[in-house]
């Protein structure tokens, strides 16, 4: 006798949703999943800083990975890729969401486009020919960028000013001030200008292609390029407005459920950047995915069920490891202040893109 299966939906096959994929498909035999995705590749935005700066660093293939090829173990009949965009959701048939947007030039994000190699290839190219580059934030993708792009410019010979713009009185205000002091210190090496305790008010593309930049404080910047780092948009255009707070994330629950406007009961769940916890990073993506996953497998297979619901809490201490160019970096491990040749081991080296079929579970 046929076993009728449970539909998930999951839209962003990135580092929350294409591991929710596996886990369901791996262990409820009576599950259909459908994984929507506008790319047919899974993009790897952890090496971006370097992707973008150094062209030749990695090969392609190392950061673009087909999504279809991490799948190929399950059945036909148990899932589906499909390549698409979703516009909309109707909150009576619901699925899973996960997914952002990145509306930016430059991808430090798996964007809302189809073609990630385009928009890689023109962001590389649009950095390698421009002599004076603004960064606006000073965040750890901002400082890794300012890093690389120094490096870069120093390897090949080319004279090319960098100037990054923290709203902060310092760089990579979310760690220690001496893991601060000590991005600052090595970006200084490289010649990279900070700006610290302004604001980028605006940021406008002149008739001559030069970008003017305005600051808090009144001040004027020019540049070849402005790559802003500050953070990601919430791609909920599709979403029911009834499900996002204020600033447009999706309003979740402990479970990391979706809550809707008069908090009903609904069978949908987030994870990754699109939630409403603050901490959008990649490593809190697959943490969250991991709730998600069991909480739907104890929605299918019930009470009796060896999966247990499980809560998501994200916590306040935070870990990060900063590079300041493949020399060196700094960073924050179980409250100590990594030392710069730590970093250079551990991430200076390759950002980890060795591991990037890992995390949508290709072979």
């Amino acid at each position: 006798m046929t076993q009728t299966k449970t539909t998930v939906v999951i839209i962003g096959a990135s580092f929350a949703g294409a591991p929710i994929a596996h886990s369901l498909l791996k262990d409820v035999k009576t599950v259909k999943v459908i994984l929507i995705n506008p790319s047919p590749t899974f993009y790897y935005p952890i090496a971006g800083p370097r992707i973008m700066a150094k062209p030749t660093a990695f090969r392609p293939e190392q950061y673009l990975i087909p999504i279809d090829s991490a799948f190929r173990q399950y059945p036909l009949e148990s899932f589906e890729f499909v390549q698409g965009r979703v516009t909309a959701i109707n909150p009576d048939t619901c699925c899973r969401a996960s997914t952002t947007r990145n509306d930016i030039p430059i991808p430090f994000k798996q964007s809302n486009l189809d073609d990630m190699a385009t928009l890689i290839k023109n962001a590389q190219q649009a950095i390698s020919s421009a002599s004076h580059i603004v960064i606006g934030g000073a965040g750890p993708i901002g400082v890794e960028l300012a890093g690389e792009l120094a490096e870069a410019a120093q390897e090949q010979g080319k004279s090319v000013k960098i100037t990054l713009v923290s709203a902060s009185d310092r760089v990579l205000p979310m760690l220690k001030k001496s893991a601060s002091k000590a991005a600052e210190s090595l970006l200084t090496q490289k010649k990279v200008k900070i700006i610290s305790s302004r604001k980028v008010t605006d940021a406008v593309l002149s008739t001559n292609g030069t970008w003017n930049v305005s600051l808090s404080n009144g001040d004027q910047l020019t540049a070849d390029l402005y790559i802003p780092t500050t953070g990601v948009l919430p791609n909920n255009s599709f979403i029911p407005q009834q499900w996002l707070d204020t600033d447009g994330w999706v309003k979740v629950d402990r479970e990391l459920r979706v809550q809707g406007g008069d908090n009903a009961f609904l069978p949908v769940y987030a994870a990754g950047d699109i939630t409403n916890n603050s901490m959008r990073l990649s490593f809190k993506a697959t943490e969250q995915a991991a709730v998600v996953a069991a909480n739907i497998k104890h929605d299918i297979l019930g009470q009796s069920s060896k999966y247990k619901r499980r809560m998501y809490d994200q916590g306040d201490s935070v870990m990060m490891i900063v590079t300041v160019g493949a020399s060196g970096g700094t960073g924050q491990l179980f409250g100590i202040t990594a030392w710069s040749f730590m970093v250079k081991s551990i991430k200076g080296k390759d950002f980890f893109v060795s591991k990037a079929r890992s995390f949508i579970g290709a072979s």
